[in-house]
């Protein structure tokens, strides 16, 4: 049973990844740039969140305070926040608004991951759901302001222009440029 736990511990955040980006080829063409630009700025945020609250708060690993040896090879470093529930909560709320089902999935992923890093006693419940609670803000505020986001960027496709349009005008002069 150790084995299994171990093994989702350390590698089912891999899943999540995984999903993630097949979520993201199979969303239509117009919604990759939100979806990636939430992604990245929600991802970057949520890295900001955890590494200041890793300054603000120290938590010893459970294996150091209760003297017992953890299921895996660990640095007895400051287990708050979890990264590991940060990143496959992270990405399980950003497919939640693409994908209902394969948002489903992955927060069952990211309990599963939460669940065998407790059991592994390297994170204690408290790393792992303040990193699921970054990792929510993250996800909402990037979603949110992705769609700005996107407009502004240089490189996401433009928005099309009306049919019949071909000045950009929309019918309000000659098309010359002022």
């Amino acid at each position: 049973m150790d084995a299994v736990i171990v093994f989702i511990a350390q590698y089912f955040f891999v899943l999540s990844i995984a999903v993630a980006g097949l979520v993201w080829l199979r969303v239509p063409a117009g919604q990759k740039w939100t979806l990636a630009v939430t992604g990245v700025a929600g991802g970057l945020l949520g890295l900001g969140l955890i590494t200041v609250a890793g300054l603000l708060y120290y938590e010893p690993r459970p294996f150091v305070t209760q003297h017992i040896h953890p299921l895996f090879a660990h640095a007895a470093d400051n287990g708050f926040p979890s990264d590991h529930a940060t990143l496959t909560m992270f990405l399980a709320v950003c497919v939640l608004f693409y994908s209902r089902l394969w948002g489903g999935v992955l927060v069952g992923n990211a309990l599963l991951v939460g669940t065998a890093r407790v059991l592994a006693h390297v994170h204690s419940p408290l790393d792992i759901v303040a990193g699921f609670v970054f990792a929510a803000v993250a996800a909402l505020l990037a979603h949110w302001a992705a769609p700005w986001m996107v407009r502004k960027l240089p490189l996401a496709p433009a928005s099309p222009r009306p049919a019949g349009d071909a000045s950009g005008t929309q019918g309000r002069g000659s098309g010359n440029v002022r």
